[in-house]
């Protein structure tokens, strides 16, 4: 099935829907061009700053509310995108301030 601007949401399977979210999600974040062309490497949602950071789910969930990571993270409703190189840095800070 050839997806379009056309296309019903109604038509599409969840991964589909997931896919065109995540197309979108790339297209717009690219419009802002990172400092010296470096390239952003980015993780979605819990299970991918979990996956990032190696711990579990709810730490990772826990470290998220906690405020730490919220210049690495962008929300849109349920939609999590966090710049992996800058959770890192923050989260490489934040464990040497104790």
């Amino acid at each position: 099935m050839k997806i379009n601007d056309n296309t019903r949401v109604i038509d599409l399977t969840v991964g589909d829907f997931l896919d065109v979210v995540e197309t979108r999600v790339r297209r717009v974040l690219s419009g802002t061009t990172p400092k010296d062309n470096e390239k952003r490497r980015y993780v979605y949602g819990l299970k991918g700053l979990m996956n990032l950071l190696g711990c579990s789910k709810t730490t990772a969930s826990r470290l998220k509310q906690s405020g730490k990571l919220d210049a690495a993270i962008t929300q849109c409703g349920s939609l999590i995108i966090i710049d992996a190189e800058k959770a890192l840095q923050l989260a490489g800070s934040n464990k040497n301030d104790k």
